[in-house]
């Protein structure tokens, strides 16, 4: 029954006199409303049954169809007003187990408890009800035999845990909504998956590599299950080869080797994205632990000195309380790091995308971009500060006052806060890695966002290369009034602090210019290690061990009345 504009019902017994039918079609009939419960009667032989494109609002009454047949098949499919899937929808469909029942397409919202009740079933076909958000944890109550799942473009946030353990192959490709698969260990029998995010795959590629050892990718080979179970073969499907232990296997049973057929779990990690947790070592959690608490405490305990002090406010105090604050920021970004970390160990493949997706990395990414390009921004001036200073040390008149320096500052402040809020408007990402950073350089102008920022450091870092050295040996070696000499000694101390934070920024700056232009040179591992490894000498000693060289540092730590003067 085809493109029937005028069929609107099917009444009792339409098809019970007929015994020898196997196959029935009813397609493109848009106004078919109802079908009666009594219509199928007792099809004995009936092995295909296909109702598609119709405008059925109530599920099919299919259960006194009593089918004998085997590799039943039933397809219900492109019928957008079925909102719902009943209890006991399939119970007496067939005496036989089902081959396949095919839901794909419809308007389905909700698998009610019980839906498969009595069902023995191999194959199940959700893919497509772009409003299914439910599916009862009982809907498989009393079905059995259950092989192949497909929620595929599916609203389901989560899957049905009972009928996972006996499941061979899961299909939940577009399945945005599912952030969090159920313990790995479930899917005991679980050969090949298609999921849609690829932190997920890496939970099926730690429970493989534990069972069968080695292993090249996320998957292994469908072996020893029938054909119709393997994937066809799709483009851009690796193939996966026999461990030995499995052709041994395959060999004393008699059975050869099918052929190679796509990894068991895709879409597979990828370099952003490897299959660890957000900090891949014991030393990097250690070292991050070490870093975040130390420069919150160190630069917090310099912020107070500085800003506590009684002495008049200078400007080389005022910009160093600038720096201590980025510092500080950057601190706070590391404690975020640590605790994700800490919280997800082990199973961050689960946590993943609410991870990278939520506002915890947006916070967290604003907050290291501005910290860095503050500090940045901040040494700069600090440096064009001294060396302004040094060169008019005899003009007291062309120093640069309080007022020019809270102007500049501000300028600072707008440019960091801008450059860590474009990501947040779709100029970059920070969701790209768990770390948090800017890394997506998929667009045009993420590429010029990531590019310019950090050109824009290395500019600075030659800027301060160049105006440091410049003056200062002229002036250490030079007889100069007191005030000269204070201002050079100034100077040197801070020439030792400003080159510790860019020798640290400079092979991050290197290498993320590299990625930036689709050139990387290291991976994001590695990255991480590297950021980890630098970070300590840039937060550490700033705050307290160089920073107390300052003589009003040196005092801001000694108790009232103390006769030490600072050299």
């Amino acid at each position: 029954l085809s493109e029937n504009g005028a069929l609107e019902t099917i009444g009792p017994g339409a098809f019970s006199d007929l015994p020898e039918l196997v196959e029935l079609t009813i397609t493109k009939s848009r106004h078919l409303r109802y079908i009666h419960p009594d219509a199928f009667r007792d099809a004995g032989k009936l092995q295909y049954l296909t109702i598609c494109n119709t405008g059925l609002r109530i599920f099919p009454d299919l259960t006194k169809i009593r089918s004998a047949a085997h590799g039943f098949v039933l397809d219900l499919q492109e019928n957008s007003h079925l909102q719902r899937v009943p209890a006991n929808a399939f119970r007496g469909l067939c005496s036989q187990t089902i081959r396949e029942i095919r839901l794909t397409r419809n308007g389905i919202k909700e698998v009610a408890s019980g839906a498969f009740n009595g069902t023995k079933m191999h194959r199940l076909f959700l893919r497509g009800n772009q409003e299914l958000t439910s599916i009862s944890p009982q809907a498989f109550a009393g079905s059995s035999e259950l092989v192949v799942l497909d929620v595929s473009f599916t609203a389901l946030s989560a899957l049905p845990h009972p009928v996972l353990p006996g499941l061979r192959k899961l299909m939940a490709e577009s399945a945005f909504q599912l952030r969090e698969l159920p313990p790995p260990e479930l899917f005991a029998r679980l050969r090949q998956a298609s999921l849609t995010y690829p932190s997920h795959c890496c939970a099926f590629h730690r429970v493989r590599r534990n069972r069968v050892g080695a292993a090249g990718s996320c998957g292994d080979l469908l072996v020893g299950h029938p054909r119709w179970l393997w994937p066809p073969a799709g483009p851009g499907g690796a193939p996966c080869a026999w461990s030995p232990e499995l052709r041994r296997t395959a060999t004393s049973t008699g059975t050869s080797a099918p052929t190679p057929a796509p990894s068991a779990a895709v879409p597979a990690q990828d370099a952003f994205n490897p299959c660890e947790d957000i900090m891949s070592s014991l030393f990097s959690r250690v070292l991050i632990w070490t870093v975040s608490v130390l420069a919150l405490l160190g630069n917090a305990a310099v912020l107070l000195v500085l800003l506590g002090s009684r002495s008049k406010l200078t400007v080389p105090r005022f910009l160093m309380c600038h720096l201590a604050f980025s510092d500080l920021c950057m601190g706070v970004y590391l404690v975020v790091i640590a605790t994700v970390d800490t919280l997800t160990r082990s199973r961050y493949y689960n946590h993943a995308i609410d991870w990278q997706t939520g506002l915890g990395c947006s916070a967290a990414g604003f907050f290291t971009v501005f910290a860095s390009e503050l500090s940045v921004f901040t040494l700069t001036a600090i440096t064009l500060e001294r060396w302004h200073t040094i060169t008019h040390a005899l003009q007291l008149h062309r120093r640069l006052r309080l007022r020019h320096a809270c102007a500049l500052m501000a300028a600072g402040w707008l440019f960091s806060g801008v450059s860590a809020l474009l990501p947040t408007v779709g100029v970059s990402s920070y969701g790209k890695v768990s770390i948090c950073l800017p890394m997506d350089v998929d667009s045009l102008a993420s590429q010029i966002y990531v590019v310019s920022l950090l050109l824009l450091n290395i500019l600075a870092f030659f800027c301060v290369c160049w105006l440091l050295p410049q003056h200062l040996p002229d002036l250490c070696g030079s007889p100069l009034s007191a005030p000269a000499h204070a201002d050079t000694r100034v100077a040197q101390r801070m020439a030792v602090l400003i080159f510790t934070d860019f020798i640290c920024m400079a092979p991050i700056s290197f290498f993320a210019v590299s990625a930036a232009l689709k050139l990387p040179l290291i991976t994001v591992s590695d990255a991480k290690l590297l950021r980890g490894a630098l970070l300590p000498h840039q937060l550490l000693l700033q705050p307290l061990p160089l920073r107390l060289l300052h003589p009003q540092l040196q005092a801001g730590f000694l108790p009232p009345g103390s006769s030490f003067r600072p050299v």
